[in-house]
Formats: C-alpha cells, structure tokens, sequence
C-alpha cells in the first residue's frame, strides 16, 4: 500500500502541482481604502457559516465537529483616498451551545493604502489572509481563533508580496499574574518566470512566539521563545478546457526553540512538505506528502507534530511521521456574493508504530459577503 501511494503521488506531482492549501479566497474578508468612496460611510458585512468534522482515531489529532456560524458587521469610513476607518463585532455562535455567543470581540482597524502597499492597525487580515502552509497555520484557527490585533504591512505586486505582521495575544499589566504571549511572522512570494501560463516562484515563511514579560509575578517560570520557518518553489501551469491549471508546491519546514531554559520536548526539528494537483470546472485535486522528525508547531495543524497535544494522549512522541494525504474541493459561487466551499480530505499515517486504518476529515463552508454603501459625510 505504501509504495503504491508514493507511486501515485510521485505520478502527480510531474503532471502538475498544488498550492499547499485550497484556494480561500472566497472565504477571506477584506476591506481596504477605495478613492471612489471617499466621505462615504458603509456597511460591510460577512457571514461565515462551518461544518468541520474529523472522523479521526489517531494519537495526534482529535476527532471532533465544530458547527455554527460567524457574523462579522463593520462600519467603514472613507476618510481619504488612502485612508480607511473601521468598526465593527466579530460574533461567534456554535450551533448545539445553549449559553448563547461562544466568542465575541469589538474591531477597530485604520487602514492606509497606497499604490501597492498596505498598513493595517487594529483587527488584521490575519488568519487564512497570511498564506501560511497547513504545518504552520491550521485552516480550523479560521473557525476557532480569526481575530488577530496588532500591525500588518502588506505589499502586493504582480512579481512579489509581502505580509510582514505582529500580534499581541496577552497583553499585561503590572503585577499580573501571568506571563505577556506576543507571536508575528512573515509570508514572502518571489515571481521568477511568468510566462505563456507558466509561473515559478520561491516562497518563504516564518513564525515566532514570544512568553515574557518584566512586569508580571511568575518570575520562576523561563522565558519561552519559539520559531516555524519553510520554504521551498511552487510552479503552476494555466491550461485550457475543463482542466484550468496544474501546480505543484514544495517546503523544507522548520522548528526550533530559542528559549534560555528549554521545556519543549525536542529543540529542534524539521519536515518536507510536498504537494501535487490539478484545479478544474469539476473541482480541485491535491495530493500532499509529509514526513516530519521532531517537529513541533506554533499555529499549525497538530496532525503534522512529534509530540501530542490529544486530550487522552497528551505528550505523547513519535519523533518520525510520514502522512500522506489525498484532497478533493467543489468550489462554486452560487449566487452573487454567497459562496460554497466542499472539502474531503482523507490521509493515511505512514509512520506510526499504531497502524490506523484510513481516516478523513470534510468540511462545509457557506459564506456570504457584500458591501452596502450607508451615507455620505456632510463637512
């Protein structure tokens, strides 16, 4: 079975390749400064509704099913051709939980935009926006965690972007009882060939944690400071007829910890991460390899780590893990502004000395998003 499976994968990726994840644009919510707009006051609105289930029996990755919705209304004041003021709420509701909202936050973001370049302050495009590669971001983060406050520098040119960002995740004050968390990174593309449909590129990623702080009262507990890091080459190929396009999408991931007292249960490790696939009218196909030693995550998706964070199997380790994963998604915008996003995602675990059987995960996404403009500002 495993030489088979290698076999196809092998097969796939020369016959084209995959971006490391399903395209999201549909998912994503972004709003910037618009020239046209300017002294006008709208209303912009996104509803993200999720079914995630994971049939999974593996001691790395719970299974579990997250089912609800997300509403996100904000006001936007155009206050310059460059410049964007918003406010808004991020309302979480998990269908089945009787205690009413499971999350909610206020947002506030200012917003300058010029030419290529973009800078957020407040709420970010954070998230899914970034482009992280699953071993660095896990997509469920898009259902369980999608506010981040901080600063974001975003520059997007045909040839190249840049998303360099930093986030406060706790903040403290004097004599607090616990320690300050800070976490930022940065997601680069360089464009080398682009060309009668064809495009290399050179991707470059990377995530670091911070836990300190000089004002907070756990002074015996270390200093912790975490690294992710990958890059790699992605090249694609735009075809014609029911076939649009094949690419491919490869990294050599990282993972270290630079904290004075080390705690973590490896130092230091790293992964390959391959994928292969083909985009169509029919839907897309990927297939993604991952072979991991000691590898540990920030953000990422806990099936890809060495050490366990399961609820029943905590700290458990494997130092290897080879995981090979087959992917199908239907996307499709059924009406203006609402969009359907399918996924089945089966893998088989390789590596684990627990021969599990096949295992999957499926997902349904229904978002709708649109822009109502509200008034014009008299001055």
């Amino acid at each position: 079975m495993r030489s088979l499976l290698l076999s196809f994968f092998l097969l796939l990726s020369i016959a084209g390749s995959s971006y490391a994840q399903f395209n999201s644009t549909a998912i994503e919510n972004r709003i910037r400064p618009d020239s046209t707009a300017t002294g006008e006051v709208h209303l912009n609105f996104y509803n993200f509704n999720y079914v995630r289930n994971y049939e999974y029996s593996n001691p790395f990755h719970d299974g579990y099913t997250l089912y609800g919705t997300q509403l996100q209304p904000e006001l936007v004041y155009y206050a310059h051709p460059n410049l964007a003021i918003v406010m808004g709420a991020y309302m979480r509701k998990d269908f089945g939980n009787d205690r009413g909202l499971y999350d909610s936050k206020l947002l506030f973001a200012l917003k300058y935009h010029k030419k290529d370049l973009t800078l957020n302050f407040g709420s970010l495009e954070g998230g899914i926006h970034h482009g992280y590669i699953e071993p660095l971001w896990d997509f469920e983060r898009q259902i369980t965690d999608p506010i981040q406050y901080g600063t974001q520098l975003l520059i997007e040119k045909d040839k190249f972007k840049l998303d360099a960002w930093i986030a406060w995740q706790k903040m403290i004050y004097r004599a607090s009882p616990v320690k300050e968390q800070i976490i930022g990174g940065l997601t680069t593309e360089v464009s080398l060939y682009k060309k009668n449909g064809w495009n290399l590129s050179i991707p470059a990623q990377f995530i670091a944690y911070h836990k300190g702080g000089q004002i907070d009262l756990e002074k015996d507990i270390p200093l912790q400071t975490l690294f992710n890091g990958a890059t790699g080459f992605k090249v694609s190929k735009a075809t014609y007829g029911p076939v649009s396009s094949i690419y491919t999408s490869n990294y050599i991931v990282g993972y270290k910890d630079f904290s004075p007292t080390k705690q973590q249960a490896f130092q230091g490790g790293f992964g390959l991460w391959f994928n292969a696939g083909v985009e169509s009218k029919y839907g897309s196909l990927a297939a993604s390899y991952w072979k991991g030693n000691n590898f540990m995550t920030i953000k990422g998706m806990p099936l890809y780590e060495s050490v366990s964070s399961n609820l029943y199997e905590f700290g458990y380790k494997e130092s290897s893990r080879s995981i090979f994963l087959l992917r199908y998604a239907y996307q499709k915008e059924l009406i203006p502004n609402l969009y359907l996003d399918v996924r089945l995602e089966p893998h088989i675990d390789l590596g684990t000395s627990r021969k599990e059987s096949l295992q999957f995960q499926h997902s349904f996404f229904l978002t709708y998003k649109e822009n109502f403009r509200l008034f014009k500002v008299k001055k």
